[in-house]
């Protein structure tokens, strides 16, 4: 059995960055876009963590309190904006994203 090494925590982090982007290119539904972006994050944090940990540098394991900051602020607003368009329509598609506009 072979050890797991750096370029296996690459690849799954490509496969789910992968799929968080067929998720944001695909769907319609603004919800499953945001659990999307939050997917993609999560994949660039796996990379973030493991090249920091094979390359004895802990200084992408501090870039990723960036990224989990960044996401926290991405939610939020997220949310907000969801919740105001479902005030307006009830529905969250992207199709209806011209509901907030003045």
């Amino acid at each position: 059995m072979t050890p797991v090494g750096l370029p296996h925590y690459l690849v799954l982090s490509a496969l789910l960055f992968s799929l968080g982007l067929l998720g944001v290119v695909l769907r319609r539904n603004l919800l499953i876009v945001f659990i999307s972006l939050e997917l993609m994050l999560n994949a660039a944090n796996i990379a973030l963590v493991a090249s920091a940990r094979f390359l004895n540098r802990i200084g992408g394991q501090e870039m990723v309190f960036v990224v989990i900051a960044v996401a926290a602020a991405e939610v939020a607003v997220g949310l907000a904006l969801l919740a105001a368009l479902y005030r307006q329509r009830p529905t969250v598609q992207s199709n209806d994203l011209d509901a907030l506009k003045f």
